[in-house]
């Protein structure tokens, strides 16, 4: 699909993936709703790039809905949807203070998980009613999961359990959606340069860039951001993962 004229809507759009992502559709034509928590960076920049903000709990099925159809009322449908809203969580199963606790748990899994799935619920209801183009397609489902779904380290036991079911969605729902033109991608990240990044110690920043084998540096958040351009511009991609990490593979911690 080429993105000029098209509708993407992003979750997790103020910042880090999301923004760099919702910029640089922007840039290439599409018309982009952000959907995020966070009020002032998402409505600043949604200004900056002709784009629609809508606060957006993505654990509520309410506010997905309204997202999309916001999506869909300022796009003349909705084309494409990527999802990059999503909260981490560092504790053990077993720690010094104790058990890990069921409700941080459970609510790792609720944003990341089934935050994810009602998104993809709505969008792809919503891209049924898309005209088919040239080679068939309706619209693309773009998820964000994350190595930890494969190499998830000590501490992480409620992040991976979050973004494996993120990775075990992808494949179903390409095969389900298939028949409306609808392709799903699911992109796994390694140690990417966001804020959380930022706020690290410098040296704490340095030990993680060296893990990378090449290139030996954290990834830059465009460089998300170009993988879901071409992937929604690849009409071949469909039902895979595609890890963005630099060959890192993690260690247990």
């Amino acid at each position: 699909m080429q993105l000029t004229g098209l509708s993407a809507l992003v979750t997790g759009g103020a910042s880090g993936l999301g923004a760099a992502t919702a910029e640089r559709l922007a840039v290439a034509g599409a018309r982009v709703t952000i959907a995020d928590l966070n009020d002032a960076a998402g409505a600043a920049l949604a200004e900056r790039i002709g784009g629609r903000f809508m606060r957006t709990d993505v654990t509520d099925p309410a506010q997905c809905a309204a997202a999309v159809a916001a999506a869909t009322d300022f796009g003349g449908g909705l084309h494409t949807l990527v999802c990059c809203a999503g909260i981490v969580l560092a504790e053990r199963m077993l720690g010094r203070d104790g058990v890990h606790d069921p409700a941080r748990f459970k609510r790792v899994i609720e944003v990341n998980l089934i935050g994810t799935f009602q998104m993809m619920l709505y969008a792809a209801q919503a891209m049924t009613a898309n005209q088919p183009n040239a080679e068939g397609e309706r619209g693309v489902i773009i998820n964000t999961a994350s190595i930890a779904a494969f190499d998830g380290q000590i501490g992480q036991v409620a992040y991976a359990a979050s973004k494996a079911g993120v990775v075990g969605m992808g494949l179903p729902a390409a095969r389900e959606l298939a028949r409306f033109g609808i392709r799903v991608m699911t992109i796994a990240p390694g140690i990417f340069d966001t804020a959380m990044m930022a706020s690290l110690p410098e040296a704490a920043r340095a030990s993680l860039s060296a893990q990378v084998p090449f290139p030996s540096r954290l990834g830059r958040p465009d460089e998300y951001a170009a993988l879901v351009q071409h992937i929604i511009e690849n009409p071949m991609l469909n039902g895979e993962v595609i890890r963005l990490d630099g060959a890192i593979r993690m260690a247990p911690k």
